[in-house]
């Protein structure tokens, strides 16, 4: 057939065709197959309020790499996708729309709200997914799963119930993280802290006894309404004559006594402090070791209540100026000092989040996190890279009980209901009809929902089906790598890992892979208030998604951020432009014929080096991506593409294609066909669209290359002898284009060249005398014994021979000489004047540090210069 290749590479043009092939071809799904060894990967699910991001970018381009590799290896690919339902965020986000629309959670009830939920789902959930595939990635959409979908929803229930009965789950008051805005509880992987500048007030607590007063140091005057007890530590010599005694409350004028706790810090403050067990963690355990009452004074919405007295209805903050002001008029305010300290933050709308006593459901953790330790420590699960196991193991070892109920809406509700008649609490997998003491069918649900992150915990095993005993389950799982950012370890990764341990009795996976942060050009985190953000479609738009995929991998290292520089994805877009190019030349020259098979030519020195070049590419990336080192795989390829392949064995192949007898040109065919198909195999994985549109031109060939076998290694193709030779002629070439480089000689100048072989290299070299005429400018090969007169030549030694070239052949002499001494005499003025700004103190102890050390570097630059040029001048003989 007639060529019929686009002269230029347009991805816009083909990323959505070729996209659509692969889907209508099923190529993406996957079966159990016993002939196959499997090989799964579960998508970290996106948030259905999300829109694709350029960590989203990062994320399934790293998954997709491998998954298109193991494919081409010949495993049962599995990649399964999926997306979360997202409790906090998603409610946020619908209520606000709401809001624009003057209609309230309230006005909708219960069930109005869950049915404009489910229309938010198909409506935007369905964005993101789209948005990833314009990324390429061949994810099985056919087993698309979503955290909310009945077969979830099941497993939810299974796990629940189990731990329930198990003892693991229970119901209680505890102080909690809570979320004023969003008006919800948090678990303590939801809360962020920043260090913000606040105070420290010191306040006079009046003792009983008349006898005087302690006096309390605090960063939170504003919850003293709600304090229970005063503490010091039992070994301060300044409070032990107190411990026991009892003081009054300011402004609430209550009796509360003093205690002695070893928590207390003595070195913090004072050395005394408030109690306010209903409001502060370390407070509620010290309040539960010496039976303190705990009183609640805020209100959900973070409000003060009537606990707080004179202070109800009050916000915080304003409570806090007021409280300070009273105190003041008081003559109970001794000092307030600069204070800077964590303050915890919801992770969806970073309100200030207060620590609450209230009624909630947890999971008691340190039965599930015990196992989910050893598996880690025992190498069971490995975290690549593995220092990352260090903040696994930090929140695992210091592990609290998990708060799993939010007062949402939107989200697995818990399976328990209350009887109206008799008060029994029944937890159930199924709906019950009645009550299991009274038999009353008067039942109520509890109103909660499960926090987001107990559903996504069971993500490993409950997408393949169960608690059923599913063959794909049996098949798939354990998964082999999670691929995630750092940022998630223990919201996610920890969780997973000892839910699959707890409830089907194995790893969820074998490794974890950890991926950095996508920062800007500055090394910034990308965020919505400095406007730093990157919008991959946009990107694709205009670079193509293999230009975004190749930037996001190149030179990324696991576990490492990384910078978003759009020159470095116009660069990804030039080397798939390189790639084209160069396969446009090589089809043109098969003219829509597929070759000889290169095993039937004969091959010559250059078509040995590049098989064996081949060969070693193939088991270095083979490798690389099996050890998930993707940013060195890519590395290699893109050098053997753009050097060996693209710079020099094309280049050498010209003079057989053109010049050359049939029987040269069909081996530099076979040879190039056989190359190119390998290298685009092997760079598909990572640039899955260009590798397709061209494989298809590639004659002869028919399907996806994304279904193709991966390249085999081949012992018999590896010539390392006839590699190292070629590779002693290219350093031959070098050497002589650096010669002119350096000399200035035009490209379309040429001169002889003389060779003195080192022993035993003649005969090589004169067969590949072809090669150094073409490609270093010359006009023919000649060999010289030791006797012959080399003077006025310029030379260079390599390991295979010495190179003369006539420097008259090169250059006017004359002028290159008078050139030269210019040249000499300008530098020599530029380090007299850089000397003398070093030599003068004013400027070496005024200037800044940095210029001064600049100055020096340029100084040594000219120094190097200057050298370099006398060097000419006595080469030339001047």
């Amino acid at each position: 057939m007639a060529f019929e290749m686009e002269k230029i590479y347009n991805p816009q043009s083909c990323e959505d065709r070729i996209y659509k092939n692969w889907e209508d071809k099923g190529y993406f799904h996957a079966e159990v197959d016993e002939s196959k060894e499997p090989f799964c990967v579960v998508m970290p699910p996106p948030n259905i309020t999300g829109k694709l991001h350029a960590g989203h970018a990062l994320d399934c381009t790293l998954q997709d790499t491998i998954i298109r590799f193991k494919r081409m290896k010949g495993f049962s690919t599995l990649w399964l996708p999926g997306t979360d339902h997202a409790s906090i965020a998603t409610e946020v986000r619908i209520i606000e729309q709401m809001a624009k629309e003057g209609k309230t959670k309230a006005e909708l009830g219960r069930d109005g709200f869950l049915e404009r939920a489910w229309a938010w789902r198909e409506e935007y959930g369905r964005t993101i997914v789209e948005q990833l595939k314009r990324m390429g990635s061949s994810c099985d959409w056919e087993r698309e799963r979503f955290t909310m979908d009945e077969g979830c929803n099941k497993a939810v229930r299974e796990v629940f119930v189990n731990l329930y009965n198990k003892g693991l789950i229970y119901r209680g008051n505890r102080i909690i993280n809570w979320c004023p805005e969003c008006k919800t509880a948090l678990s303590d992987a939801e809360v962020e802290y920043e260090e913000k500048d606040s105070h420290l007030w010191h306040l006079k607590y009046p003792l009983t006894d008349g006898s005087g007063y302690l006096v309390v140091a605090t960063t939170r005057p504003e919850t003293m309404m709600g304090d229970t007890a005063v503490a010091v530590n039992p070994e301060d010599d300044r409070y032990k004559d107190m411990i026991g005694k009892t003081i009054m409350l300011p402004l609430m004028n209550r009796e509360i006594p003093i205690i002695a706790d070893s928590y207390v810090d003595l070195e913090f403050g004072t050395g005394a402090v408030k109690i306010t067990p209903a409001h502060d963690p370390n407070d509620y355990e010290m309040g539960k070791r010496h039976d303190i009452e705990t009183i609640n004074i805020m209100h959900e919405d973070g409000t003060l209540n009537e606990n707080a007295g004179a202070y109800n209805g009050m916000g915080a903050m304003e409570a806090r100026k007021k409280v300070v002001e009273d105190l003041e008029k008081l003559g109970l305010l001794i000092k307030i000092e600069d204070h800077a300290h964590n303050v915890g933050q919801c992770y969806r709308c970073d309100t200030v989040v207060e620590p609450l006593i209230s009624k909630q459901w947890f999971v008691n953790m340190q039965p599930l996190a015990d196992p989910a330790i050893d598996a880690v420590n025992n190498d069971d699960v490995q975290f690549i890279p593995e220092r990352f196991s260090k903040i696994y193991f930090n929140w695992m070892n210091n592990i609290r009980d998990w708060c799993i109920s939010r007062q949402l809406w939107w989200g697995h509700r818990i399976p328990a209901w209350y009887c109206e008649d008799c008060g029994e609490m029944m937890v159930s997998k199924e709906d019950p009809t009645k009550c299991s003491k009274c038999g009353s069918t008067n039942l109520k649900q509890d109103e909660d929902v499960l926090d987001t992150w107990f559903s996504s915990a069971l993500w490993p095993f409950s997408t393949l089906g169960w608690p059923e005993k599913t063959e794909e389950l049996d098949y798939f799982y354990p998964t082999d790598v999670l691929i995630t950012g750092y940022d998630i370890i223990f919201f996610w990764v920890a969780r997973m890992i000892f839910s699959g341990l707890e409830h089907v009795g194995e790893k969820p996976f074998k490794h974890v892979l950890i991926h950095g942060l996508v920062r800007d050009a500055q090394g910034r985190k990308m965020s919505k208030s400095l406007g730093n953000g990157v919008d991959p479609l946009e990107v694709i738009a205009k670079y193509g998604a293999d230009a975004l995929r190749y930037s996001l991998l190149i030179g990324n290292a696991p576990g490492n951020d990384m910078r978003y520089i759009e020159s470095k994805v116009e660069a990804s877009r030039n080397f798939a432009n390189k790639i084209w190019n160069a396969s446009r030349f090589v089809l043109m020259n098969m003219d829509g014929k597929k070759p000889m098979d290169y095993t039937e030519v004969k091959l010559d020195i250059t078509d040995k080096w590049i098989l064996t070049e081949l060969n070693r590419l193939n088991a270095y990336v083979s490798e690389k991506l099996n050890d998930y080192e993707l940013g060195l795989a890519l590395q290699k390829v893109y050098d053997f593409f753009w050097s060996e392949f693209c710079d020099w064995y094309i280049e050498l192949c010209k003079s057989r294609l053109y010049d050359g007898t049939e029987a040269e040109k069909q081996a530099a065919l076979a040879v190039l066909y056989k190359v190119l198909g390998d290298a685009l195999k092997m760079l598909h994985p990572f640039m899955p669209f260009v590798t397709e549109e061209i494989y298809a031109h590639l004659p002869g060939t028919k399907g996806s290359i994304m279904v193709k076998s991966w390249p085999t290694y081949e012992k018999e193709y590896t010539f390392d002898e006839d590699c190292h030779d070629m590779e002693t002629v290219m350093e031959i070439i070098r050497a002589i284009r650096n010669i002119r480089a350096e000399m200035k000689v035009p490209v379309g100048k040429k001169t002889r060249i003389l060779l003195k072989s080192a022993e035993g290299k003649q005969a090589m070299l004169q067969g590949c005398a072809t090669y150094i005429t073409k490609l270093a400018f010359g006009q023919e090969v000649a060999f010289l014994s030791d006797s012959d007169d080399v003077e006025n030549m310029v030379s260079a030694v390599c390991e295979a021979a010495t190179i003369y070239l006539p420097l008259n052949e090169l250059v006017d002499i004359e002028k290159e000489l008078t050139r030269i001494n210019k040249e000499i005499e300008n530098t020599k003025g530029e380090i007299k004047r850089s000397e003398g700004k070093l030599n003068n103190p004013g400027f070496v102890n005024k200037a800044p540090e940095a210029v001064v050390n600049k100055e020096r570097e340029n100084l040594e630059k000219k120094r190097a210069k200057l050298s370099q040029l006398e060097g000419r001048l006595a080469q030339l003989g001047g």
